[in-house]
């Protein structure tokens, strides 16, 4: 069961005075970076309106639960807070919607948006999420729904990736700016438990966008898509490798010690096998589509990267019922024979699976790398867990 959290608030203004502290509330989830029911306990104990900007303060070393204390704005007097004695700091690193100001300017440029598609907003914008790796509105316009999403400059890529998609079996773009993408609502529910048909479904999705991209490396690598092909993500393992190892066991060191000195064999063997580099979702998993029935949408592009496209079973394994993963890795590996025929899929799965977990270790590694030191929290324990899991995979395979 995941502990409780319970939030309190510092709170500024627009022009960045310190206005006081708000005593903790109780939070009906336990996820930091989930901020509307934060935002709503707030209104519902202190009756003011706050827009989150950023964690300051977290009592458990990682998330989920405990107490948190985020930064927030307000535009109102705020009879009950008190006076707090802290200091904010500078960096260099925090991200522009996690100032006092920034939501307001990329609110202001989604309703610039709106106006160009002869649509305003019909009531006040609901702030969903804000941490390090986005920050994402509601904003209910005549009837429905679009999405504010803005992203850190690593992530930038996935309002332009979306606008080459346009639309096949991704978010339907209403605009893009730099980090800034304003989204169409998407019909259907969050699929986080999907039963097996979805769960197929979900990846002959994948395989046929992958497919489609196979022949445009240099198109995707041109937007700005990381490039973990087989060069550049060896070498991205050594780095995570060297950086980490202090964190791990000597019996991990030396499997993965091997494991490296092993990876341009281990990449030969997957080229040998047929399947082009292409497109990568990067965070492929249940919780990142939605739809209903078989209408499926895959979303959160952020992670997107080329490389091998079976780099994506890894998260998407790990998060479905171990029950079904046979099922759905032979149908993983049919779609790609059909694909291309005359490869070997299922060989590069079993190839590709603890370079697909390193993988994630480089990735988390770069989070931390480029996000301010008050939301390394979030991931600072995640590289030398992935590649712990490095380590295990390759000690099962034969």
């Amino acid at each position: 069961m995941m502990p409780p959290r319970s939030a309190g608030l510092v709170l500024v203004t627009a022009a960045g005075a310190v206005v006081g502290s708000l005593p903790a509330v109780a939070v009906s989830t336990p996820w930091w970076q989930d901020v509307e029911p934060v935002v709503r306990a707030v209104r519902q104990r202190y009756g003011v309106e706050v827009v989150v900007l950023r964690l300051l303060q977290a009592e458990l070393p990682q998330p989920p639960g405990g107490r948190v204390i985020y930064l927030a704005e307000v535009a109102e007097p705020v009879p009950a807070a008190e006076a707090w004695s802290g200091r904010l700091d500078e960096q260099p690193l925090r991200l522009a919607y996690a100032r006092p100001g920034g939501p307001s300017a990329d609110l202001a440029w989604a309703e610039s948006v709106l106006v160009e598609h002869g649509l305003r907003p019909a009531e006040r914008p609901v702030q969903i999420r804000t941490w390090n790796l986005s920050s994402v509105w509601r904003m209910p316009v005549e009837g429905r729904w679009v999405w504010l999403k803005v992203v850190p400059p690593f992530f930038a890529h996935e309002g332009a990736l979306l606008r080459l998609l346009n639309g096949a079996g991704v978010p339907r773009l209403l605009g893009q700016a730099g980090s800034r993408s304003l989204l169409e609502d998407i019909p259907g529910a969050d699929l986080h438990h999907a039963e097996l048909p979805q769960l197929l479904a979900m990846v002959t999705l994948l395989v046929e966008l992958q497919r489609a991209y196979a022949g445009r490396v240099d198109e995707l690598l041109a937007l700005g898509l990381p490039d973990w092909r087989a060069a550049s993500l060896s070498a991205a393992i050594v780095d995570v490798l060297e950086r980490t190892a202090h964190e791990l066991s000597r019996e991990d060191r030396a499997t993965l010690d091997g494991f490296v000195d092993g990876l341009a064999e281990r990449f030969t063997n997957v080229a040998a096998c047929g399947l082009p580099d292409t497109l990568v979702h990067g965070d492929f998993w249940p919780g990142n589509v939605r739809g209903e029935g078989l209408a499926l949408t895959l979303f959160d592009w952020g992670d997107s990267c080329v490389g091998q496209p079976l780099l994506d079973q890894c998260a998407f394994f790990d998060r479905i019922p171990s029950q079904v993963v046979t099922t759905v890795r032979q149908h993983w590996v049919r779609r790609w024979r059909m694909a291309v025929p005359g490869s070997d899929p299922g060989r590069v799965s079993d190839l590709l699976a603890p370079v697909a977990a390193a993988r994630l270790a480089v990735v988390y590694r770069r989070f931390l790398d480029n996000i301010e030191p008050d939301e390394r929290a979030y991931h600072r324990h995640d590289p030398a867990e992935l590649l712990r899991r490095t380590a295990g995979l390759v000690r099962a395979m034969p």
